[in-house]
């Protein structure tokens, strides 16, 4: 129920909210009152289709997820120095999906939660203090994080890049500083794990010292909707284990099953991390996440003889919600799902590439994709005012995408899970017209017929049947 008017709302959010906390749609945010599967709802009662939250994973307010963390939280909530059965099952659960030697967990809040105490678990074994990170990499938001975020401290604004902070190209095969325009799948690998190699001897020459980490995701998400070139993860995780150092995968944006093929991103490289994080899907929306490691870590981190204690880390509420998302992914068949319907979706995207110029590239992977806009096919220049215009139009049709990448030209689509082939209908059928209707507009332009971009009047969209909201 509406407490305010949307007037109101963003009154009161002016005042009271810090002004680096952005909205989706600033010039005209929505307010989202209420959501169910793949649709959200704003105070009018109007439905969005929702292609960007990874993190409400099985669909918004899913009943069964919902139903476990109501259930727990009438019986109890503590934190997890009491004996309970959600979080040894919760732990189990996570382990029966990873490689034998991940076997041990720890629980916290947060993906940026996650991935510090990642940090903290590689400087404690190995000794060491050097990190390598990649171009255009974001791992969340605390100090220790943004300095190894060049998506953060690259920015104008952002904090100088740290000595013991050391960045390699970000693996893009498309538009990065090596591309399949001019060399094999083969060289690429090579020249993008070679830097990384580099980086090694030269920490060892200049500095005297050994490789603490390699910390990404396994697929880049904020770079682009970014997949490594073949054997490239192979290579540096032998390059960096070679010169002491662990391999971190941060699995927050592409992990529990969303790929389709595999539970975990890195499992599409065939590489087994020394650490694993995870965060946003783990519990649908409630705030859950984990760090996954062997037991030699474990280990080392254990005899500093400092306990390791998260107040609301692994409760009982919050694992009892992970636990109902585990069970909703095996139910439903929910990476099954994604597999197929995430293969109709970038056959889709293909076709529609070959019909609009401005289209460079599509890649994708189950529910993961990016379409990159460029202003020209062969010399692959970005086009964010296209991107940008996109995302606007796809709003004003109730359709919610979102552009990213460095250049911020790379429509991203990484919806719920219950994402079905009706929607990727309607996403594809939507953007081709939008991009038909810009193109024409352009052309107008080009022959002095018209002096202004196309702008619809925001259309009204009601509640979608109720077999089109089901999952599956």
């Amino acid at each position: 129920m509406e407490q305010m008017t949307k007037k109101e709302t963003m009154a009161l959010r002016d005042k009271h909210i810090g002004k680096s906390c952005q909205l989706f749609f600033r010039q005209d945010p929505l307010k989202i009152m209420r959501a169910k599967a793949q649709y959200m709802y704003d105070e009018k009662g109007d439905a969005y289709l929702d292609c960007i939250n990874n993190v409400a994973h099985v669909g918004h307010c899913h009943p069964a997820v919902v139903e476990a963390g109501c259930r727990q939280m009438s019986i109890l909530n503590t934190n997890n120095r009491f004996l309970h059965d959600n979080i040894v099952l919760c732990a189990q659960r996570i382990i029966n999906t990873m490689p034998d030697k991940l076997s041990v967990c720890y629980f916290v809040n947060s993906g940026s939660e996650a991935n510090d105490l990642a940090l903290r678990l590689a400087q404690i074994h190995t000794g060491n203090r050097q990190i390598i990170t990649l171009e255009h990499a974001y791992h969340g938001h605390l100090t220790s994080l943004i300095d190894i975020s060049h998506y953060k401290f690259n920015l104008p604004g952002g904090p100088p890049q740290k000595d013991h902070v050391h960045v390699a190209s970000c693996p893009d095969i498309y538009r990065g500083k090596y591309r399949d325009s001019d060399y094999t799948k083969e060289e690429l690998s090579k020249l993008y794990s070679d830097e990384i190699l580099t980086i090694c001897q030269n920490v060892s020459d200049e500095k005297g010292e050994k490789i603490c980490a390699f910390i990404a995701e396994s697929l880049l998400s904020c770079g682009g909707q970014i997949f490594p070139p073949e054997n490239y993860m192979k290579n540096v995780y032998n390059h960096v284990r070679q010169n002491g150092g662990v391999c971190i995968a941060d699995e927050v944006q592409v992990g529990f099953g969303r790929l389709g093929k595999h539970w975990w991103g890195f499992q599409m490289h065939d590489v087994v991390p020394d650490i694993v994080t995870m965060g946003k899907p783990m519990g649908n929306g409630h705030p859950i996440a984990a760090v996954v490691t062997t037991e030699e870590i474990a280990e080392s981190f254990r005899k500093t003889g400092v306990e390791y204690f998260n107040t609301y880390g692994g409760n009982p509420v919050s694992c009892a919600i992970a636990n109902a998302v585990f069970d909703t992914i095996e139910k439903e068949n929910l990476r099954e799902h994604a597999l197929v319907v995430g293969e109709y979706l970038f056959d889709s995207c293909q076709i529609l590439a070959k019909k609009h110029t401005c289209i460079g590239d599509v890649r994708g992977v189950g529910l993961f994709l990016g379409i990159e806009i460029v202003k020209d096919r062969d010399l692959r220049t970005p086009d964010k005012d296209t991107a940008n215009y996109v995302v606007k139009r796809m709003r004003e049709e109730h359709i919610l995408v979102s552009a990213d990448g460095p250049d911020c030209n790379v429509i991203k689509i990484k919806p719920p899970m219950v994402f079905t082939k009706e929607n990727v209908d309607e996403v594809v059928s939507t953007l081709d017209r939008v991009l038909k209707e810009l193109r024409e507009s352009l052309q107008k332009l080009s022959n002095g017929k018209s002096t202004e971009m196309p702008s619809k009047e925001p259309r009204t969209r009601k509640s979608p049947k109720e077999d089109r909201i089901k999952s599956i």
